[in-house]
């Protein structure tokens, strides 16, 4: 079944259901469609405790319960949820950051009525649940920066999209953005990766319709969307290859069709757009006049989809198209129009599920409620749109592909990996930022060492293979660090490099930082002071990329990475 017919039954739209009571001023839910007078309040007398998971269980004896014949809100069946089938890859979506900060907005009404109980379950059983097989790191933490990857493909599905995407394609991926939420969760960054991005794609265990495990083998230099549905590949095979190329660990993915777009943006009431000039795209349909429109269905299918009518005709042009659309849906969904109107609420429930597939570790509304929980403070004007910096492919005539602009691509992933806001937060949350980085800099204050004195060893604890090795070379033959030693691999992994010092090492330290390009929360120091002619033990970690390469995240992006604010509006051309 594709994600249009998900969990539909009889044409009944839930959202129609929901009524006003106006001697209470609560909306209710009919949950008998043949008794309209029997109803149940969305603000019950009590609330049930929860189930293990988080979903709401059945209501206690205080509060009447489901009787027999009632049917959950449109119809559909009764409670369970869709599973992926082997895996496989369920459609095209770049709404979905978006859906955890709209649709599952409405679940926080209903969680606990008996009304809520239902929908409930008959939400869960919208969706669309893939296992990836350990992909991910199986779930966000409170006190941790949150990691999703949102992938649409251009796979055919529904009834409408067969003038879309690859005719015979299983579905690549197609459009896919990092959408990453800051420690705090005052911000986010959204990185688009180019679909013809030039990358290796590693060796990627999926998930069968049996429950056994197959290795798909990876590929070298090859095109990044190929990184989905091509060769059996899941959805775990494109996170995996986003760590890879980004050096940043996903902790979920969220993928939907083509239905995805049309149907949030018509939940929503249309998505508001502003055209520099005037367009006539026969190839996506789409002809719309200069100024300003508001989109929804099959004409928002064709905005995010036309290449030739914005631009110089790129894809990369298209990833600015995409990201400006998904700013404004943002904004739309944000709005007091859509938080206060119930109809819309539900409607964007439904329509989020039903396009929806998610990984295991988000794969019930309990959870995604929960991951909507920690998304729902960050304001607009705090997340950022950009795209990974990259240059046209030096190795053809006729430019097709590209490949990571190493620099610049370098500068904007190492401001992630640190959690540094690629937009203004809040001042009083700035100056505590301030305060906590000043005093970190604290530590490199001071005398620093000749590198004749400087004696550490080095160990691999996550670095590319040989790392221990070729930055031992680094620093005797570059830096003139002669007291270094090779120790091979580090008795367990590390995501970020450390250096461990005494108090009386200091210098030494604060030498060997500057040199590789150390952060200051790299920096560990003991609290007894070391024998003389002891070494220091430098532990490279998985965020170390070579030697030489600095792991300090800049303070601001470069002037010559792209970037748009998802609360400004502005007019495509």
């Amino acid at each position: 079944m594709d994600a249009q017919g998900r969990g539909r039954a009889d044409e009944i739209d839930p959202a129609d259901q929901w009524v006003l009571n106006p001697r209470t001023g609560n909306y209710e839910l009919r949950l008998d469609r043949s008794a309209p007078q029997q109803r149940a309040s969305v603000t019950p007398p009590r609330r049930a405790p929860a189930a293990p998971g988080g979903a709401p269980t059945a209501p206690s004896p205080g509060v009447p319960g489901p009787r027999r014949g009632d049917v959950p809100p449109g119809g559909g069946r009764r409670g369970g949820r869709k599973r992926g089938k082997g895996g496989k890859p369920g459609g095209n979506g770049k709404k979905k950051a978006l859906a955890i900060t709209g649709g599952t907005l409405a679940l926080l009404l209903v969680g606990g009525s008996v009304a809520g109980y239902l929908y409930y379950r008959h939400l869960n059983g919208n969706l669309d649940v893939i296992d990836t097989a350990g992909a991910g790191t199986g779930g966000f933490k409170k006190d941790q920066p949150i990691n999703i990857l949102v992938i649409g493909t251009d796979k055919r599905t529904g009834a409408g999209n067969e003038g879309y995407g690859d005719k015979n394609s299983k579905g690549h991926a197609d459009t896919t953005i990092l959408f990453h939420v800051s420690k705090d969760r005052t911000n986010a960054t959204a990185v688009s990766i180019p679909r013809d991005l030039i990358t290796d794609i590693p060796d990627c265990p999926t998930k069968q319709a049996d429950g056994s495990t197959q290795t798909i083998p990876g590929e070298k230099g090859v095109r990044f969307n190929t990184s989905l549905g091509q060769a059996g590949r899941d959805p775990g095979c494109t996170m995996r290859t986003v760590k890879e190329l980004t050096g940043i660990e996903v902790d979920h993915f969220m993928m939907a069709d083509f239905n995805a777009v049309k149907t949030l943006s018509t939940a929503v009431g249309g998505v508001p757009v502003c055209l520099g000039k005037a367009i006539d795209d026969d190839k996506s349909k789409l002809k719309l006049s200069e100024g300003e429109h508001r989109l929804s269905g099959e004409q928002a299918l064709a905005f995010v989809r036309t290449r030739h009518a914005f631009g110089n005709e790129s894809d990369l042009d298209r990833i600015k198209t995409q990201q400006q659309f998904l700013g404004s849906m943002m904004r739309e969904m944000k709005s007091k129009d859509t938080l206060s109107s119930p109809k819309k609420f539900f409607s964007l429930a439904e329509a989020a599920t039903k396009a929806l597939s998610v990984d295991s570790g988000i794969g019930s509304i309990a959870k995604l409620t929960n991951l909507a929980g920690e998304l729902k403070g960050v304001n607009p004007k705090n997340v950022t749109f950009t795209t990974l910096p990259v240059d046209d492919n030096p190795a053809e005539k006729v430019k097709a592909t590209v490949v990571v602009s190493k620099a610049r691509a370098e500068a904007l992933l190492q401001m992630i990996r640190e959690d540094v806001s690629l937009t203004e937060v809040e001042q009083q949350e700035k100056a505590a930022k301030d305060a906590a980085k000043a005093q970190q800099d604290a530590l490199l204050q001071g005398n620093r060492a000749q590198p004749a004195d400087v004696r550490v060893q080095v160990f691999n604890g996550g670095g590319p293979q040989g790392s221990a090795s070729t930055t031992l070379v680094w620093l005797q033959n570059s830096k003139g660090v002669q007291r270094a030693s090779n120790e091979g691999n580090a008795p367990a992994k590390l995501e970020k490099t450390t250096l461990e010092y005494a108090p009386n090492q200091a210098d030494q330290a604060r030498a060997l930082a500057d040199m590789m390009g150390l952060p200051a929360t790299a920096l560990k120091i003991g609290t007894a002071d070391a024998a003389p002619k002891s070494p220091m033990k430098l532990t490279l970690g998985a965020d170390f990329k070579g030697a030489g390469v600095s792991m300090t995240a800049p303070e601001t992006l470069p002037k010559d990475v792209q970037r748009t604010e998802a609360d400004k509006a502005v007019c495509v051309k």
